[in-house]
């Protein structure tokens, strides 16, 4: 399917189930390395239990301990981990299939383990969601009708629906793909031992955008601009909140309805590279030197992004401006897009930069964006 029919008729429009949608698929990530995943500090895990009889839901966070999973019973249990493409470099090659989407809109590939018969419960997403099975078998069933109910249990501490009547059912093997927009209920179940990865996509609320545009233009203004009124005039009722004060409050919040293209852009930007971010990126003991960066390139090695650095572009005028983890960095168009797309850069990269360009590439070295990887071997 072409991707602007796919984004014509089905993007957060309606479900659709793509089988084979990669042939042959083997996974590049075994159940234990997930479970030695989770046991890693820094790494944001869970582990959902099923208890049929009660259909209760227990939830436990991580990083857990090696010697909980042999003690793991052999069924109704699902170990969930996020951000594995950050963590795992096989994991991020999957990313540039879903090139037909904005970079930016993705967020993690969240990879699930569960054992047969494991379940995180019936529930609904706010964002677009692939479901690509990697190893074994799962029961997806979705309810894709109009305004299904939406209701939340209150016995258990995730969020699970209330009520859940598919309309949908189908059973995914490997390579097998379960695309769903926002707001369809769904719920899956491991048939065998078997690894999903979600590929999710970043989908802030209007509430969430709207308190960090308000406290980005707060700290851009001066304490002496304030709520004002010189054409006060003797009020009829002192205790009433007037049809002028709220003209004046009005006034007074002007910026946010007449924000400018380019402040509007700069704070989306930095926004959308920081929102939700996987971890902090420290800047190293030793920061990398221009001159170094030359020499080693030239030698045959690579300044390799570091994979919690997300970084965009925008055009702006006649050139272009580069986010990255929240920063701008204003240079030419070609120079921008290069450092948003590019995972690795070599010599030649590194020569096609602008002044600019290049300048900026500096400061994120310095600040632990980039690390030098050695040549490659030849085989």
């Amino acid at each position: 399917m072409p991707a602007a029919d796919f984004l014509r008729d089905y993007w957060q429009k309606k479900p659709l189930l793509i089988r084979s949608a990669f042939p042959d698929f083997v996974s590049p990530l075994a159940p234990e390395d997930l479970a030695g995943l989770a046991c890693e500090d820094g790494v944001l895990a869970r582990i959902i239990s099923h208890d049929r009889r009660r259909d209760h839901y227990a939830l436990r966070t991580g990083p857990f301990d090696e010697a909980e999973f042999p003690g793991l019973p052999d069924h109704d249990w699902t170990l969930l981990v996020q951000d594995v493409d950050k963590w795992d470099a096989d994991v991020r090659a999957l990313l540039p299939a879903f090139g037909f989407l904005p970079r930016w809109r993705v967020d993690d590939i969240m990879v699930s383990f569960a054992a047969p018969g494991g379940s995180v419960g019936a529930h609904v997403d706010q964002y677009d969601v692939f479901l690509l099975q990697a190893h074994g078998h799962r029961r997806w069933q979705i309810d894709a009708r109009p305004n299904p109910p939406a209701d939340f249990r209150d016995d258990v501490e995730i969020k699970l629906l209330r009520d859940f009547a598919p309309s949908h059912e189908w059973v995914l093997a490997p390579g097998d793909m379960l695309y769903l927009p926002p707001g369809v209920p769904h719920h899956g179940v491991a048939e065998d031992a078997c690894l999903t990865f979600s590929i999710g996509m970043r989908a802030p609320s209007v509430a969430e955008l709207m308190v960090d545009l308000a406290e980005h233009l707060a700290a851009q203004l001066p304490e002496e601009t304030r709520y004002a009124d010189p054409d006060l005039v003797p009020p009829t009722d002192p205790t009433e909140i007037d049809a002028a004060a709220l003209e004046r409050v009005r006034a007074a919040l002007v910026g946010l309805r007449e924000l400018p293209d380019a402040a509007l852009r700069d704070w989306f930007g930095g926004f959308m590279t920081t929102y939700r971010s996987a971890g902090d990126i420290a800047a190293p003991p030793r920061p990398l030197r221009p001159a170094d960066i030359e020499r080693r390139l030239q030698a045959g090695g690579r300044l390799v992004r570091h994979p919690h650095a997300r970084h965009a572009w925008a055009r702006a005028g006649r050139g272009g401006v580069l986010y990255a983890h929240g920063d701008a960095f204003a240079m030419g168009t070609a120079s921008a897009r290069a450092l948003a797309a590019a995972d690795e850069l070599d010599a030649a990269a590194l020569a096609r930069l602008d002044a600019r360009g290049r300048a900026a590439l500096e400061v994120l070295a310095a600040r632990g964006h980039y690390a030098i990887a050695p040549a490659r071997r030849r085989r």
